[in-house]
């Protein structure tokens, strides 16, 4: 390579843009720029390359050549006193930066970042952040902003508000005629060459319109580009002195003018005189195609990252490719696609395109066509080409001589030991927590919750409720990098971070409850280094807190905790004995907290009547050698509740309903408690309280009903003597424990009050009965059913004693 080669390349450059570098402008995350900045950088050959991005970053360059580097990836920076103050910089496969690191990778030419540097940038945005803003869609903006590590854009760090900023794509597609900037980048870059004949002509043109735009709107909004500027001006100055005319610059199409703008160097300084500053770390991490999109929730500056990615990928015939992708994810989803199909899509988008005169069809008319052929006018497979390919799901990879802190590290070497490899797609994972491999995946999983690392999200088990068995919802963001280089510092590996994370919120909690689910989540999570100071801090905490509401808040969690021991090998029993002890307080404490309530506190307490009753069952089996029978004692406190006038109905009906269903109250009893209240003496709020606790609050109060005629027929009897100037005060209470019941038992007893509680038996006698109930027991129907039941109890042919017994379960 001579140095006549490159002058030449660089003297028709100079003829066309002026003397200096060869700027070329460029979208970010747009393929068409990506070859055409290949295409730019194979004709000048360079002896440098300087790309807009954070100079920290040039030690990391290096890395990209590495064969375990896929992007998408992401250059991190985070402050190393607050990792959470961070900013990213997303690199694609189609990013014209990416091509411009490996182009210079591949010929063994060095690469600088030259934008304004990191160590400004994340303490700049710290001053105010709220006037941060991602405008990605811009073409030439597309770096990082510091805002909890999750925004990005370098033009994200302008401080002008978003309402006053130009918008270059915006304003070059209206003058164009366009009301879509999108469509009208495709139009002009995506769907054309590089040029005919000439690599640097689509260059020049967006300089030009750039440099126009820039006189009539200055810096457009974004003031503090003016200071970005400055300073890789000053950094291609010092590269012009080391290499001479062989610069090439990689950068926003919106910075062109000013980096050609001829400046001093004094004027520059000034500019960057006084930044703030903050001491910054820097790496690659993963990225995803999802966080490239606007669509979910991060503004990058391109709807369809996936559509892009294939059309920088694919050598020709984009549109009969990516239908034909189209085509074969739709029968990974069993849905009917030929290739007469592909073809006719084929067309119709050719039409369309013909039709509004684009040089190409563009995502819009593949997409209708696909709607039109393909989903037969539906948009719900439409949503599933959108998310899939559209948008995608690519996650990228970094290497491991990437830089990163020890809890990363640590973290990466579990996941790969438990093969537990994190990916962008929303997966569900099912454990069985007999299994070693699956217990262990568990415990990673809580602890990386308890350190605020939200990979996986606890979901509804299917098919089993046991505690042996969990379900977890997976997916993995870019920006949990950041949470765990917060996490890091709690300590160098995921158990020892957790362990002290747990400790240090056990005496930072505020509220009891709060240490009764720290409690619990350090037993899923298996720190048992930090149990002994969680259990220290929930006694005192258990020993000062008097509110009633407070205990029974804090019970059931940790009763549930208590289930955890013979899954988990946990040792319980001192987490029983401060269950225990709360048990009992609240027997003591329960009666006199539930006087003088008002409604809402009322119905709060209720709520945790039930928690108590039904964490007791649990805790009585485990603690009653040393504590007795606490489910008797429980059952006692309720027999006071429910005789107390001075307890609000609510809870009064709702202890009432809990000593019938556990067999300490007789039906007769309880029809005689409900005619008491339901008597004319009685206020009609009260009663109508009462009734809610009763039969409402999801407690299968309407199947009681049902059954039970004597306590329907009090109910209907109550209901119809409601006075009128009354019964607009009760009927939102009603008619809010009665919609709670299912469409079935609502209708089966709107039956039994139209043909009157008490006349079931009379006229299923007479034959007439109501629908869903006869006389007796239809044994032929019941023995019908016996074969499905042994299938479902797993019996199989089981011997004729086994059958007997479920015929007479099923009688």
């Amino acid at each position: 390579m001579s140095d006549g080669g490159r002058g030449h390349a660089y003297g028709g450059r100079t003829e066309a843009g002026g003397e200096g570098p060869l700027l070329l402008g460029v979208r970010h995350h747009g393929p068409g720029s990506a070859r055409a900045v290949r295409a730019a950088l194979a004709a000048a050959r360079p002896r440098v390359v300087l790309i807009e991005g954070p100079p920290e970053a040039d030690a990391l360059i290096p890395l990209a050549a590495d064969e375990d580097m896929r992007p998408p990836v992401a250059l991190l920076a985070h402050a190393v006193d607050e990792p959470g103050r961070s900013a990213f910089w997303p690199l694609a496969e189609f990013s014209p930066e990416w091509v411009a690191i490996r182009w210079a990778l591949e010929h063994d030419v060095p690469a600088h970042f030259i934008d304004l540097p990191a160590t400004h940038t994340l303490a700049w945005g710290s001053d105010d952040r709220e006037k941060e803003s991602s405008q990605g869609e811009k073409p030439e903006e597309e770096g990082a902003a510091p805002n909890g590590g999750t925004d990005i854009g370098s033009d994200a760090r302008a401080d002008v508000r978003a309402d006053v900023r130009v918008d270059p794509l915006a304003v070059l597609a209206e003058i164009a005629g366009y009301d879509d900037p999108e469509r009208w980048w495709e139009d002009v870059v995506e769907h054309r060459g590089p040029g005919d004949g000439d690599p640097f002509a689509p260059f020049t043109a967006l300089e030009e319109a750039m440099g126009a735009l820039r006189e009539a709107y200055g810096s457009g909004g974004h003031d503090r580009d003016l200071v970005r500027e400055a300073y890789m001006r000053l950094q291609m100055r010092d590269a012009q002195r080391r290499f001479g005319e062989g610069v090439a610059v990689v950068c926003g199409a919106w910075h062109v003018p000013a980096l050609r703008h001829r400046t001093t160097v004094a004027a520059d300084k000034a500019l960057l005189k006084g930044l703030p500053k903050v001491k910054t770390d820097m790496t690659w991490v993963p990225w995803t195609y999802r966080r490239l999109s606007r669509h979910s929730g991060y503004g990058a500056g391109i709807d369809s990252p996936g559509w892009y990615g294939h059309l920088f990928r694919t050598p020709d015939r984009p549109v009969e490719r990516w239908l034909t992708k189209v085509a074969g994810l739709l029968r990974e989803e069993d849905r009917l696609v030929s290739s007469a199909h592909v073809i006719e899509a084929v067309r119709l988008a050719g039409t369309l395109a013909t039709m509004r005169g684009r040089p190409l069809a563009g995502l819009s008319e593949t997409t209708e066509a696909v709607r039109a052929v393909m989903c037969d006018g539906s948009d719900v497979p439409l949503a599933l080409v959108h998310d899939r390919l559209v948008v995608g799901d690519a996650l990228g990879e970094v290497p491991a001589a990437a830089p990163a802190v020890p809890l990363q590290r640590d973290l990466d070497r579990t996941q790969r030991r438990l093969r537990l490899k994190p990916e962008a797609a929303e997966r569900e994972l099912e454990l069985d927590l007999r299994k070693e491999t699956d217990a262990e995946r568990s415990r990673l999983l809580h602890r990386l919750r308890l350190l605020g690392v939200a990979w996986g999200e606890p979901a509804a088990s299917r098919g089993s409720t046991g505690t042996f068995r969990e379900t977890w919802r997976l997916r993995w963001e870019p920006e949990l990098a950041v949470r765990v280089a917060e996490a890091g510092v709690w300590g160098t590996t995921v158990l020892g971070a957790a362990t002290a994370k747990a400790e240090s919120d056990a005496v930072a909690a505020q509220g009891l409850a709060e240490v009764t689910a720290l409690a619990e989540r350090c037993l899923l999570a298996d720190l048992p280094d930090a149990l002994p100071t969680v259990m220290r801090v929930l006694a005192d905490r258990a020993a000062l807190d008097a509110d009633v509401g407070h205990l029974a808040q804090a019970l059931p969690a940790l009763v549930r905790s208590l289930r955890y021991g013979d899954v988990r090998g946990t040792d319980t029993a001192a987490l029983t004995e401060v269950a225990a002890g709360l048990a009992e307080r609240i027997f003591v404490g329960l009666p006199p907290a539930c006087a003088a309530l008002d409604a809402d506190a009322a119905e709060e307490m209720r709520r945790h009547v039930d928690a108590v009753h039904g964490s007791l069952g649990l805790l009585d089996d485990v603690a009653a050698p040393a504590h007795g029978d606490l489910r008797a004692r429980w059952h006692t406190v309720l027999g006071v509740l429910s005789r107390r006038d001075t307890v609000p109905g609510v809870i009064r009906g709702r202890a009432v309903r809990l000593l019938l269903d556990g067999g300490e109250l007789a039906q007769d009893e309880a029809a005689r408690l409900m005619g008491l209240v339901l008597s004319p003496g009685t206020p009609p709020a009260d009663a109508a309280a009462w009734i809610e606790g009763f039969v409402g609050g999801g407690s299968g109060g309407g199947m009681l009903l049902v059954h039970d005629e004597r306590l329907l027929a009090l109910v209907d009897a109550w209901l119809t003597g409601v006075p009128a100037e009354a019964f607009t005060d009760v009927l939102p209470l009603l008619r809010r424990t009665f919609s709670a019941y299912e469409a079935g038992v609502r209708r089966t007893l709107g039956e039994l009050v139209r043909r009157g509680p008490g006349q079931r038996g009379r006229e299923a006698a007479a034959g007439s009965g109501i629908p869903g109930f006869a006389a007796d027991l239809d044994g032929e129907r019941a023995d019908a059913v016996l074969p499905v039941v042994r299938l479902l109890l797993g019996l199989g042919g089981a011997e004729e004693d086994a059958g007997n017994d479920l015929v007479g379960v099923a009688r």
